[in-house]
Order: C-alpha cells, then structure tokens, then sequence
C-alpha cells in the first residue's frame, strides 16, 4: 500500500499540531491543507508551521477546491465545535469519498447532539463508502473511552465519577471563547443564558457514550456551570486575564436515572492553575464489585492529547465500517509507533 494520504482542515492551535506530528510519522503523508486565514493563502505548510524546511504543500483558503482535485484517504477536521457548523463540512468530504476524523466535541457521539443532522451524515458516509470518526482528548478519551476501559475489570457498575482538572492554556480562541476566558463574572452569566458560553462540549456525548457501551440507563443528563475567578493576572497567546476575571468555567455533567445520580462528570478547566497553586490531574471513581480509581497526575495535556488522539486513530477509522462511528465502537486506541500504511 502506498503511504496515507492526509489532508488537514483547520491550521489553528490543534489542526496545525496535527499536521506538524503527521510530517513526523512513517507511513503518512499530508497532500492537503486548508484554512480560512487569508494570510496563509498560496505559503507551504512547512512555513506556515514554522517547521525547518518546507514539505511541498501549499496552503489554502477554497476547501472545495482541495478536497475536489486532491487525491486523500482522510481528513483531519479542526475547525468548530458543533455538529451543525462542522456538517457541510463533513458532506463536501464524505461525498468525495474520504473518511474523516473530526474533534467537533458534538460529533464524539452525535446522534445525541442532533439526531436529524447525524443520520444525514452517516447515510452520506454510507451512500460513499466513508468512514467518520469524531475524537479527541476530552471527549473522546479521558472522560469516555478511558472510564468505559476501566469498566472491563469489573463484574458490577453502580456509579461512576470522574474529574478532569485540567489547564487550558495550549488552546486558542474559539475555545477560550466557549469556556468564558476573559468574561467578567456578569459577562460569564449572560453568556451562559444566550448560548455563547457553553463550557466544555461533550457531556451529553461522554455520558451517553458511557451509558450505552455498558448498558446503564439513563434518562437525563443535567449541566451545571460556574465561572473560575481569578485572584491573579494570567495570560496566554490568545487571552489575557485580569484579577477579578474570569479564568475558566466549573463545569459539571450529571447523568441521571429518575431523580438518582449514576455517571457524574466534573471538569473545572482554566488557563495557567499553576499561578493559584491548581494541581491538574484526571480521576475515575468506579462504584461497583469491585471498586476502582485511578489517577493521571498532572492531567493528560488537552492540547497533545487531541492531537494526538486525531492523527493515531486515522488507521483505526481507515478500518472501520462505513458510515458514522464512535470511539466504543472501534478497538482500543493506541499510539501509532510504526509505520502506519502497515496497520491498513
């Protein structure tokens, strides 16, 4: 087989990751790269990266032109959150044929996001022999895919927690946006009231994705968010954040059966916790026979790990059946060390 061949949509803090770590592997090769920064127009993606030498793609801002007259296996999309932005998208690409990787937060289990736009994008990916696979670190990992491993050693589930403490400083703006990073406290509340605050994307996702892999029922899933305050100045690439402002969102998932909590998520995320002394970390909580925790100190990095998780699981999306698929329905997630064509 010959080397897979990639194309990348988005270039912000995490498709740009991903295509870097592509250039990095055996087996793979990116022929594609596409982004609506203007600036990036017409420059080789090796330049717009920062990378040593240039690798002989251009960059461009006419998607359908790319995904029309390029010849790919997949694509990698990092451009928005939700399953209604990201659709069109995902049609231009499955109606050529490719499979696609996504970390649209929604489209990790989108039929509960929205279940109308879900089978129009599976009946598409089916109707053109294409694969589509949302992932990420979170969700798609920490939060879901890693409690549902846990869950194998256990002859009982009763109650599952889990926390993701977790510092959001490597990503950019659409995501401090989302999170209220910058807000004041008013700001932070009004966004949450008309939708422009979401928090973290994907508990309705996690929770569900739980739930069916291990056949527990649930009948609701309940959010709740607060605003983190800062006491500190902080600051990363994107954002900058005044004492008194807000520095991320306390954010938590409640699956519930009846007026019962069974799966109860938590992920209080903001940017630079070292600067109050926050330690980061990811903790599960199995109650059942027997009892499990385990505990990731610091947390898996957000920023790597969905890189990460985007790029080693082209393989494993290559494999799959056409149509949508999520990550409990594919074999477990792996680092991809070898050469990667191999693994087709």
């Amino acid at each position: 087989m010959e080397d897979i061949r990639v194309i990348v949509w988005g270039l912000g803090a995490m498709g740009g990751g991903m295509a870097k770590l592509i250039t990095e592997k055996k087996g793979i090769r990116l022929v594609g790269a596409i982004d609506k920064n203007m600036e990036f127009e017409g420059k080789d993606i090796g330049e717009v990266l920062n990378l040593d030498e240039n690798i002989g793609v251009l960059v461009s801002c006419d998607p359908e032109k790319v995904i029309r007259e390029t010849d790919a296996d997949i694509v990698l999309l990092a451009t928005n959150s939700f399953i209604k932005n990201v659709f069109p998208q995902i049609k231009l690409i499955v109606e050529k044929g490719m499979d696609c990787v996504t970390i649209a937060e929604e489209m990790a289990n989108p039929y509960r996001a929205d279940k109308d736009l879900a089978k129009q994008i599976n009946d598409l990916a089916v109707l053109n022999n294409a694969t589509v696979l949302g992932t990420g670190v979170n969700p798609g990992f920490v939060l879901d895919t890693l409690i549902i491993t846990l869950t194998a050693s256990c002859r009982r589930v009763d109650k599952i927690k889990a926390a993701r403490i977790n510092d959001l400083s490597p990503f950019g703006k659409t995501v401090m946006e989302t999170q209220g990073v910058g807000t004041t406290i008013e700001e932070f509340k009004k966004g949450v009231l008309d939708g422009t605050i979401v928090g973290h994307i994907g508990f309705r996702e996690s929770i569900y994705m739980i739930a069916d892999a291990i056949g527990i029922e649930i009948d609701e899933v309940v959010e709740t968010r607060e605003p983190i305050i800062s006491n500190t100045y902080r600051e990363t690439n994107c954002v900058k954040v005044e004492p008194g402002m807000v520095a991320g969102c306390k954010h938590i998932g409640y699956g519930m059966k009846g007026k019962e909590v069974i799966i109860t998520l938590e992920h209080p995320q903001q940017i630079r916790p070292e600067l109050e002394d926050i330690k980061t970390g990811d903790y599960i909580w199995i109650e059942g026979d027997p009892n499990l925790n385990l505990c990731i100190k610091p947390e898996t990095p957000g920023g790597i790990g969905t890189i990460a998780m985007a790029v080693n699981m082209i393989p494993l999306c290559l494999n799959a059946k056409p149509g949508i698929v999520t990550m409990k329905d594919l074999p477990i997630p792996r680092a991809s060390m070898g050469n990667m064509k191999e693994m087709i």
